[in-house]
């Protein structure tokens, strides 16, 4: 009962996160070198938090966190997504073997 709800939500929303983090640490410090679509697909939460902020007129720290809350969170969103389709697979393949 505790496999299934493991290796579909709790394991993937960890991982998730911590790879969303890396994702756009990584993105931001090579974003000069890399191609923007290469960007677009390592960590979409980039773009589009590049798209987003700017729309709102805030304090500097206000904006600078809504931008790593966006980017963040579609980073984590997206890797979430990613991590828990496998995870399904993986126990489709657990349970049909035993």
């Amino acid at each position: 009962m505790l496999r299934p709800l493991l290796l579909r939500l709790i394991l993937p929303a960890v991982l998730g996160s911590l790879l969303g983090f890396l994702a756009l640490a990584l993105a931001v410090q090579d974003e000069p070198t890399f191609p923007t679509p290469v960007l677009a697909i390592f960590s979409p939460g980039l773009k589009i938090a590049e798209m987003v902020t700017p729309l709102k007129h805030q304090s500097l720290g206000s904006t600078f966190g809504g931008f790593l809350r966006v980017a963040i969170g579609v980073n984590a969103g997206l890797y979430f997504s990613i991590l828990a389709l496998a995870g399904y697979v993986i126990e489709r393949r657990l349970s049909r073997s035993t």
